[in-house]
This record gives structure tokens, sequence and C-alpha cells, in this order.
């Protein structure tokens, strides 16, 4: 009997420790309620109407098909007609969230959201439903800015993305299927992430669940900040798999300034084509670590060419910013401004320097005129044309270089890159920058046309869709 009551007294003891270890546990877990009562009535919902063509798809996810990888996401509310509705217009509606950054009316949301939209109704958290005027958006970063007949309302206070650390709590606030102001949360679990084709943004990765409809809509710290804006999921299926995305909002508010005050956004142009260093490059080279940029080709006239660098030249740093990676070159200096000058650390010849450039503006700029080896095209490039000598050395008589590309663009969405040489788009050759850009302003809408390039020694084709404007 005594051994007995021993063997209840121990497990009593074990009870009460593990439940007071389970209550310490929960005490430590943070509690959002508060979070979510202050930053409830900033967040909106946005729904979109626009008119396509019949296209015999059930679900439209922002012209991009499932199951990519990688893309954005907000939810199609109308299916089509039986049938396919071929050849006859449809209205399509979508929906997505966003935030209120000025209590004049101005909101942020993602730029894919509301792209091709006719008509944006964002609904408030006091369930008014006001109509939206396109300030501007920028699909290089997927920012829109949106304005509202109204004053007086609840703005967010937003936060510093750059003090993030892996790890933090984070929440976040949208419509998912329609579902206004849900909340999910989770942790940063990585930050200053590169996804392909989003060259200009260092994405905070969470395990936040995200979902359709929750596109544009705020992530919040622990203190009720904004300090992202989610953007994009990693999905085989069309749901939440596990990993989010946003963009930081240091960058997006950045972006919306530009939009706010000038309706568009101007970027630096530096005029490179570069590679990763690979170990056996960073030998070849004298380095310790495999880091940096190494430039691969240049624009004789652009701004790296005029400010002294060369093809061989590694950049390791831009105005002090390490370029620890190929991928952060183009972010850094698209976010810094034209005719502005940065300081650049390069690796030439087994030695460090440090050179300033002078930046020029990304040739597609609205309202900039190029010059003939920079004449920008619909398909979100910059090219200039072949030397004589690399005809010869690559035994081709027509084409024209690649030396920058728009990764929110055509060429990009296809597969083509800088450094990839054009021969032939819908069977036409390509001799020149200026016929280039004559070839595809006569190139047909929503449909797919033959592109042939030439890559790496060889020869290939891909197919490219140029959407409608």
């Amino acid at each position: 009997m005594k051994r007995m009551m021993r063997h209840l007294s121990l497990g009593m003891l074990l009870a009460t420790a593990l439940l007071a270890a389970q209550s310490a546990v929960a005490r430590d877990l943070p509690d959002f309620t508060e979070l979510v009562e202050q930053a409830a009535p900033g967040v909106v919902n946005i729904s979109t109407t626009r008119m396509v063509e019949g296209r015999g798809s059930v679900h439209d996810f922002g012209g991009q098909e499932i199951p990519e990888i990688f893309r954005h996401f907000f939810g199609d509310r109308l299916p089509t007609p039986p049938g396919g509705g071929q050849g006859r217009s449809e209205e399509r509606q979508s929906l997505g969230s966003g935030f209120i950054i000025d209590e004049d009316g101005y909101i942020m949301t993602n730029a894919h959201v509301v792209d091709g939209a006719d008509e944006i109704v964002v609904r408030l958290n006091d369930r008014r439903e006001l109509q939206a005027e396109l300030v501007g958006a920028d699909a290089k970063t997927d920012i829109a800015v949106l304005k509202v007949d109204a004053d007086n309302l609840p703005t967010l206070a937003l936060g510093n993305s750059d003090d993030l650390r892996v790890g933090q709590w984070v929440a976040a606030i949208g419509s998912p299927f329609g579902f206004d102001h849900s909340v999910t949360a989770g942790i940063v679990s990585a930050i200053d992430r590169t996804l392909p084709r989003d060259a200009y943004v260092p994405f905070i990765q969470t395990d936040v669940a995200i979902n359709p409809g929750n596109s544009g809509g705020p992530l919040f710290n622990l203190d009720g900040e904004v300090i992202g804006v989610n953007s994009q999921i990693l999905t085989r299926s069309g749901g939440y798999m596990g990993l989010s995305f946003a963009i930081p909002i240091n960058v997006a508010m950045g972006v919306a300034d530009q939009l706010q005050d000038d309706g568009q956004v101007s970027r630096g142009w530096l005029g490179v084509m570069i590679q990763p260093v690979s170990r056996d490059l960073a030998e070849s080279f004298g380095m310790d670590t495999a880091e940096g940029a190494l430039i691969a080709d240049l624009d004789p006239e652009g701004p790296a060419a005029r400010g002294g660098l060369q093809a061989g030249d590694v950049i390791l740093s831009v105005n002090g910013h390490a370029v620890d990676q190929s991928s952060t070159l183009p972010r850094l200096i698209g976010q810094t401004s034209p005719g502005s000058e940065v300081e650049l650390t390069l690796l030439r010849d087994g030695e460090r320097r440090q050179q300033t450039v002078t930046l020029g503006e990304w040739p597609d700029a609205p309202g900039q005129t190029a010059s003939q080896d920079e004449q920008p095209t619909r398909l979100g490039v910059a090219v200039m044309p072949l030397q004589e000598g690399e005809r010869e050395q690559l035994g081709i008589e027509n084409g024209v270089r690649i030396v920058e590309i728009d990764p929110a663009g055509a060429a990009a969405s296809a597969g083509l890159r800088a450094g990839d040489i054009l021969v032939s788009i819908d069977h036409r050759t390509v001799e020149s920058p200026d016929q280039l850009a004559t070839l595809v302003a006569d190139l047909p809408e929503d449909r797919a046309v033959p592109v042939r390039l030439y890559r790496d020694g060889r020869s290939m084709f891909v197919a490219m869709r140029l959407s409608r404007d």
C-alpha cells in the first residue's frame, strides 16, 4: 500500500510539473489579440472587374497557370461559361487585399491584383464600398497604389523591414478566398530571398498561411507595424504549401512614394551582363570565397563602360553594400536613382579597386528617349547590335544581343536571359535594335510566336506570348 501511495504521489508530482511546463510554454507564445484589434480597421478588401476574351479556362490566377511553382495569388470568383466562351467577351472578377497608407485615401496593394482591371472597388472595415482609381503600379516590385475619395481613414503603423531577423513572429491579415480580415501567424523563415523573375525584391520568406485573396495584404511584426506586403507563395496545387513571400515594406514604400509623386518608378541602370561567381571561377580569380557579380559583357555605350568597367571585373560591393551573390547587384542598382554616382568595389586582375560610376536610367522608363543601342521593345529588354567580330566568331549573320532584361516582361517569362542573341522572331530575321522594335510592334497579342536565339554556343527556339497592354 505504501509503495502504491508513493507511486501515486510521484505520478501527481510529474503531472503537476508537466502542467506547469505547458502553462509556461503557453505564456511564452505571442498573443495577437491586441494587434488585430488595432490593425484590422486599416486593412481593406479589393475586388476588381475586367472584360476579357473567352479563353476556356475555369480559373484565372493573374495570367499565370497553376501549377507554376512561384506565383502571385488572388482568387477568381467567376468561372468561364460552359464551352469556354471562346470568341466572346466576359466579365472576370477577382479578389485581393490591401491596406491604408495615408488617411486621405491612399491604399497599397499588389500590382498583379489590379492588373488590367476596368473597375476597382475597395471595401473598408466599416463595410463602406468605394470606387478606387489606380494612381500607379510597378510590375517589377509588384506594388500598386490606389486612391479612394475619403478622408480621416485609419492608417497602419509602418515598421523597419531592415531590422527583421529570422525566427521573429509575424502575422498576416487579408481576405483569403473572400473571407475578410482573416488572421494567420507564423515566423520569418528567411530574409533577402531572390525569386525567379523578381530581381528587384529581397523577399521576406515566412511560414504564415497565405492563400488566394491575401495578395496585397499587410504582414505585421509583434508591435503591430507593417513590415511586408504579401505577394507570392510557393505552390504546386494553387494553395498554401508552407512557404509564402512578402515584399519588405522599406522597398514597397520607396516605390509607393514615387508612384504617388510621379505615377511611375525610375531605376538606376548599369548596362552590364553579369553571371554568378562559381567556386572554380573564384579560384581562378584568386578569391577566397565565391562572391560578387562577374561582368560577362557590357553595353559599350552604357554607364558601366563610360565609367571604366570592363568584362571580367567582379563587382563586390555597391556603396558599401556587399554583393554576396550576382542576384544582389540588379537590386542594389535598381534601388538607386538614375544620375546618382555609385562607389563600386571591384576585383580586377587579382587586385581590389574602387570605381565611381554615374548610373543611367533603365531604358524602358516612361518618357525616356533611348539611344539606338538601348532601343527598348515591348519584350521588356534592352539590346545592342552585334560587332562584326562577334558575328564571325559565332558564325551568324544577323541578330542583336540582350544586355538587360525586365524580370516581369514577356521576354523573361519566355525564358530569355541577358546575354542571349535574338536571331529571329515569328520567323522574321532580327537585323538591328530599331528593326527589332518594328518587328515586335507588329506581333499579335495573346498568341505564342516562335523566337530563335543563340545561347552558350548553340541555337534554340522558345515560345513567347505578348499580353495585351
